[in-house]
């Protein structure tokens, strides 16, 4: 696990029960986890802890993920910012708007379990192969 000591996840999500699961798991992963209920919270974590990469569910009170991708993009810092938005339609219209706003992938929540969104935090971050080359060894 110690491959992720160095990584910071922010996780933005209003499911209490999603967003404790998620921050746990990248936690007993090694990540350094930042987590918030809604995209205004979202935004000012990101924007403060410049975290490696943001896990940011769509549908939230007070700003949704498209509003907070929007202002995030406005950020010298935020527009070079990994995201991967979470949602749970699969509402085409918001896949192309995720895409335009420079996201890096677009999950449906019911199609994935947590550990193979860690998967690929890990493989977008360059962490599945730092752990594949330590296995073989």
């Amino acid at each position: 696990m110690a491959e992720a000591n160095n990584k910071k996840v922010l996780v933005v999500e209003d499911d209490e029960a999603l967003l404790s699961v998620m921050a746990d798991s990248f936690t007993i992963e090694g990540f350094t986890v930042f987590s918030a209920a809604n995209g205004a919270s979202g935004l000012e974590l990101a924007l403060k802890e410049h975290p490696d990469i943001i896990l940011l569910d769509i549908q939230m009170p007070v700003m949704d993920g498209l509003e907070m991708l929007d202002k995030l993009r406005q950020d010298d810092w935020g527009g070079r910012a990994e995201v991967i938005l979470l949602t749970n339609f699969s509402d085409m219209d918001k896949v192309a708007k995720a895409a335009e706003k420079g996201a890096y992938d677009y999950l449906v929540k019911s199609d994935w379990k947590t550990e193979d969104i860690i998967k690929k935090v890990k493989n977008k971050l360059g962490l599945a192969e730092a752990r594949a080359a330590i296995d073989v060894n």
